[in-house]
């Protein structure tokens, strides 16, 4: 049996949001292809060849248990795995409106609130899960994050209005408005990504029975995974076939071969990357003990961190004034206290209530 340890879990959403936070970064040494040519190499890796592969080697008889997973669960999972697809694509082209910073911050914000909530609605338990011990902390956190994605919000504009049309990054044409939309959406679906894992519990726990352990999670990842690729190539294909960038997939000639192989390493790499942060996101889940549904929030919360020290280091907040960088920090600084007040709610309500 898995004993709950809430430090544990925490310390491994971490490092799942070290990954999250850097996955779209090997797209910066991409040379010569397009942002959908990128796109389907990433995705085949992050939704289809990671998950099955990691899933071969940690559950023990994959291809049976998925065979088992009652119906309902598959295709729930699968299908809102298909809906969070479109989260991505918003995510993907929000980076290139207004950066890692205020993308992450501002649809994790979102993704964080809902994707916790939600599943609570639908499972009939919110007043069950914010009665008891921690929950109550956990739902003030809540509120508060809901100010520092306002504050994140102003911070952008603030920003737009600083720069104007400047490139704040060698890939990044800085459009608030546009970027905003996008990143409101992406943060919306993203939430469903974590609904989808919800419903999919069922298949973890017929791996769990087969002998997964802490590697139970993998099996759900697959099917919702395989959603969120059906609608990421599906869209990406008739993009690239549309400007003709689909040859590049195949054609060295133009790049060259060196830049070719390049050029699908740091796809494979980006794909790799996103898919890391759910392998420790599924370890972490099962330490959370009775506080499993604020799993989200905590994965979330390292994600905030983490994507600001990226874009801190790629140097998009670089010729701001200084009331506009003042009012990301204190933005940041919002969000981070209350992602670390629904951490320590979980944990004093693991304690009191778990044991």
């Amino acid at each position: 049996m898995i004993q709950p340890n809430p430090i544990i879990g925490t310390g491994l959403h971490a490092v799942g949001g070290v990954s999250a936070a850097s996955c779209y970064m090997p797209f910066e040494g991409i040379k010569k292809w397009s942002w959908g040519t990128f796109w389907i190499v990433q995705a085949l890796f992050a939704w289809c060849i990671m998950p099955l592969v990691i899933g071969y080697l940690t559950v023990p008889n994959l291809f049976q248990v998925l065979t088992e997973a009652p119906s309902s669960a598959f295709w729930t999972a699968f299908i809102l795995g298909a809906c969070y697809g479109f989260g991505g694509l918003s995510f993907g082209y929000a980076i290139r409106n207004i950066g890692y910073s205020l993308t992450y911050t501002i649809s994790i914000g979102i993704s964080a609130v809902l994707g916790t909530v939600v599943p609570l609605i639908l499972n009939g338990t919110v007043v069950q899960q914010f009665s008891k011990t921690g929950g109550g902390i956990v739902l003030a956190g809540m509120v508060i994050s809901m100010l520092g994605v306002g504050l994140c919000g102003r911070a952008g504009f603030l920003k737009e209005k600083n720069m104007g049309e400047k490139q704040a990054g060698s890939k990044l044409r800085f459009n608030m408005k546009k970027g905003l939309l996008l990143t409101v959406i992406a943060g919306s679906l993203s939430a469903v990504w974590g609904i989808s894992l919800e419903f999919g519990q069922p298949i973890s726990d017929i791996a769990a029975k087969y002998g997964a352990g802490h590697f139970e999670g993998n099996a759900k990842l697959i099917v919702s995974s395989l959603g969120c690729l059906l609608t990421n190539l599906t869209w990406f294909i008739v993009v690239t076939i549309k400007d003709g960038t689909i040859k590049s997939l195949w054609q060295r000639k133009e790049v060259g071969n060196k830049l070719f192989f390049s050029n699908y390493a740091l796809s494979a790499l980006a794909g790799s990357l996103w898919y890391t942060q759910f392998f420790f996101y599924g370890l972490g889940h099962v330490k959370m003990g009775s506080f499993q549904f604020a799993s989200w929030v905590l994965h979330m919360s390292m994600l905030i961190f983490f994507s600001y020290i990226i874009g801190v280091i790629m140097k998009e907040w670089r010729g701001v004034k200084r009331k506009t960088y003042v009012t990301l920090i204190i933005a940041l600084i919002v969000l981070v206290g209350s992602f670390v007040l629904m951490s320590y709610g979980s944990y004093i309500g693991e304690m009191v209530n778990g044991h």
